[in-house]
């Protein structure tokens, strides 16, 4: 078989829209992976934080004295020397206006805490030394002098009058004051409305709980007065740029960020944290690399939390069902910084209308100030919480007004004659068969059978519940994206672009849209994420974004090859330029048979093929792509429960799911997205809560008191994919990363009411656990 069958087999079984295998498992399977606690540098000496056991207080002082004397100590770093060496204190990187226009208040948080602490395992000074076991020791030596102030842990409690004044320049303690909506005409539906439903919700909080604990190495090359910090996190431009900008006060271009191997983010890994700046000063200062790596439980503590949300939704209906407007009013826990607190806000705006026509909205939402955690993003960032809100009320509303809660969907959706349409969030969707994709996951779902398994499940001494959780996501924001195309020497083709894969599978799906773009296997190509030397921009990984702009990037930058290629085929073939044609992997003359493959075009470049000056040299590409508009994944879920009478144990028994993804570039890739966003909603739902007692110290630290799923939690899941290309990207792709957890938190509550429904049973907040259950069955 020739070259060119070659080819046509590869993009038949390797294509877009193939279930190809992650070209990286067999690596990392084999224990082979490259993370940043496996990386030693020569001479590298290593550090421990010292945290404060207290979570609001005046730090009067840090003794260090006997920690210094302690074996193989070599410095002890506090607010003082980052000062001294003029590196400032982290910022928020963005500013949602108050109601009234004014910014949010966002008081900068100091690398290492100075004057104050605010929540328990605020680091307030590194011990670097010789092992890290010594500087673990000697770290528990250094003694801090903190009067302990009173503790504000919850929204609730931090906006009362006389709380805890948590930033001396933040009344009050609200951060921010935030509305978006037209009030007046929300106002007006719901005087006119036949009928409200009001909930009052909570998302409760958790902790983020990647597999890999963050790590970090901090270097300083003094003759070039660079800083080199390799560290795991989402992108490396948006590292270095925040790390530059606001902790160095320094140029980019003295700063490299490193990244191999991620073993999980979910957000959290996005920001810029207080352990970096100490870590090069200590670089700096010592001349030696210095290494940090987090245990977990200090990571309980110091990765930044999710979700934490208080809310009060309301939906007006009119007499015959139809929504007139909904409408969310609560706080969100900021915790003791913040951070972009867009779940609370601008992404719950986003998120809430969901896949129904509903003509008016408003979100009023305080963020508030506490001694705990700062809350981040978590798989979603306030996505899934927008779709729980709206897809409670409708089952509420549905049993309220005595109308079947699939028939109120169906008479809401927004139907495919109404798209684009134009929602009061201000998202313009452009395409979604809401309607169908209901209707599919009814009939995979066995939807009419139910009343017969709810029978069995009785005999059985069991309750059974079912629930829908349809939802329609708002992809990440639109950002400049890299996509480069690199030809190296041993015949493998490098893709550079600025998303960074920190658990997804990126290279295998980024090979194939390449791939089939220039007709090239997908096993010649090599992806690169993790050094901002190499990038030219890049918006990182994050609101499910990666496939649909760097798809977008590579398909952009594969024209860019095919045209240089062209000229370069012209030359090599002796034709004009514009004579040549390319089809799937190969240049020919317009009209005859002769040509030459771009893998035999790249071979005769690295050979030495000497080039008129007026031709590209190289068939080599770096792009810069204006991306495309937020795309919408939607899709809908349907869980079935078992509850223990007795126990109030709950068993999650089927599960099903129909999702749009637009266009499917690995469907077995996408069903492993899902499955691990729907285990962590199931997660939230049923399991997971972080709690702080009054003075502020978290009760649970450890997975001995933390629950997690695990894999016996895990149902059998039925994936469909319903795809309606997205139109305003080159492939039609909308993303899938966020979705499982968007589906999976309003089916398995709505299928946790349900089955307690008969129990008088009509809400009940997350987490949903044993002893929640049996005392709403018993009281």
């Amino acid at each position: 078989m020739d070259s060119y069958n070659d080819t046509e087999l590869a993009l038949m079984k390797f294509g877009v829209g193939q279930p190809v295998p992650r070209m990286e498992d067999p690596t990392l399977l084999r224990g082979q992976g490259r993370y940043t606690d496996d990386i030693n540098l020569a001479g590298q000496a290593y550090a421990v934080m010292v945290r404060s056991r207290i979570a609001h207080g005046v730090l009067k002082g840090i003794d260090t004295k006997a920690a210094l004397a302690m074996p193989g100590v070599i410095a002890i770093y506090t607010h003082a020397d980052l000062d001294a060496a003029g590196f400032g204190p982290l910022k928020c990187p963005m500013n949602i206006p108050q109601r009234d226009g004014s910014p949010m208040k966002t008081p900068p948080r100091p690398s290492l805490a100075k004057g104050k602490v605010r929540f328990v395992g605020e680091a307030v000074a590194c011990v670097v030394a010789e092992t890290a076991v010594q500087a673990k020791d000697a770290a528990e030596a250094v003694e801090l002098d903190i009067e302990e102030l009173p503790a504000a842990t919850t929204p609730a409690d931090a906006l009362k009058p006389g709380a805890a004044q948590i930033h001396d320049d933040v009344p009050g303690n609200l951060a921010l004051d935030f509305h978006y909506g037209d009030a007046e005409a929300v106002k007006k539906a719901f005087a006119e409305a036949a009928h409200v439903t009001r909930l009052e919700i909570v998302s409760n909080r958790i902790v983020v709980n990647p597999m890999e604990p963050r790590s970090a190495i901090g270097s300083y090359d003094a003759k070039t007065g660079r800083y080199t910090l390799n560290v795991g996190c989402q992108g490396v431009m948006g590292l270095r740029g925040g790390l530059a900008r606001d902790v160095l006060n320094v140029t980019p271009d003295k700063v490299r960020v490193l990244t191999g191997n991620v073993g999980g983010s979910f957000g959290m890994k996005s920001q810029v944290y207080p352990e970096y700046g100490p870590l090069l000063l200590a670089a700096k200062l010592l001349g030696r690399p210095v290494k940090w790596t987090d245990e977990r439980s200090e990571s309980f503590l110091s990765d930044h939390h999710g979700r934490d949300h208080q809310r009060v939704a309301e939906l007006a209906l009119d007499k015959d069902g139809k929504f007139l407007a909904v409408r969310l009013t609560g706080t969100g826990n900021a915790g003791a910084y913040i951070y972009p607190p867009m779940p609370a806000t601008t992404n719950a705006v986003k998120n809430i209308i969901d896949v129904y026509a509903t003509p008016a909205m408003e979100v009023n939402s305080k963020v508030v100030f506490t001694n705990t955690t700062p809350i981040g993003a978590y798989r979603g960032a306030g996505r899934p919480e927008g779709n729980y809100y709206m897809e409670r009320l409708i089952d509420s509303a549905a049993r309220e007004m005595g109308i079947d809660r699939v028939e109120l969907r169906r008479r809401n959706h927004i139907a495919p004659s109404q798209m684009p349409y134009k929602a009061p969030s201000a998202m313009n969707y452009d395409s979604g068969e809401f309607t169908t994709v209901l209707d599919k996951a009814l009939a995979a779902a066995d939807w009419q059978g139910f009343d017969q398994r709810k029978a069995e499940s009785r005999e059985r001494g069991k309750l059974r519940g079912r629930g829908i959780g349809s939802y329609l996501e708002v992809t990440g924001p639109p950002a400049k994206e890299y996509g480069g195309v690199r030809f190296e020497a041993d015949g493998t083709i490098t893709m550079l672009s600025g998303t960074l894969d920190y658990g997804q599978g990126h290279a295998t799906p980024f090979a194939q849209v390449l791939g089939a773009k220039l007709g090239i296997p997908v096993t010649r190509f090599r992806l690169l994420q993790g050094d901002s030397d190499q990038l030219k921009v890049g918006g990182g990984t994050g609101g499910s974004k990666s496939a649909l702009v760097a798809s977008q990037a590579f398909l952009e930058a594969g024209d860019k090859v095919i045209e240089q290629g062209k000229q370069i085929a012209g030359h090599v073939l002796e034709a004009a330029a514009t004579d040549i044609e390319f089809s799937r992997g190969r240049f020919t003359i317009a009209g005859t048979d002769r040509g030459i493959s771009i893998l035999d075009l790249a071979e005769k470049l690295r050979s030495g093929l000497t080039l008129p000056t007026e031709l590209p040299q190289s068939l080599d590409v770096s792009h810069i792509s204006d991306n495309p508009p937020f795309s919408f994944p939607n899709g809908c879920h349907i869980a079935e429960f078992e509850i223990d009478r007795d126990t109030g144990q709950i068993e999650v028994v089927r599960y099903f799911m129909v999702n749009d993804f637009g266009t499917v570039i690995n469907p077995m890739l996408t069903a492993g997205q899902a499955h691990g966003g729907v285990m962590q909603g199931i997660g939230q739902a049923l399991m997971e809560r972080t709690v702080y007692d009054p003075q502020g110290q978290p009760v649970a630290g450890s997975y001995m008191d933390y629950a997690l799923p695990r894999a016996a939690d895990a149902p059998d899941m039925s994936v469909q994919n319903h795809s309606v290309p997205c139109k305003t990207n080159l492939l039609g792709v909308k993303g899938c990363g966020e979705a499982g957890c968007a589906g999976a938190l309003p089916s398995v509550m709505n299928a946790v009411v349900d089955a307690l429904s008969e129990f008088g049973v009509t809400h009940i907040d997350m987490p949903v656990t044993p002893e929640k259950v049996w005392r709403a069955l018993n009281t």
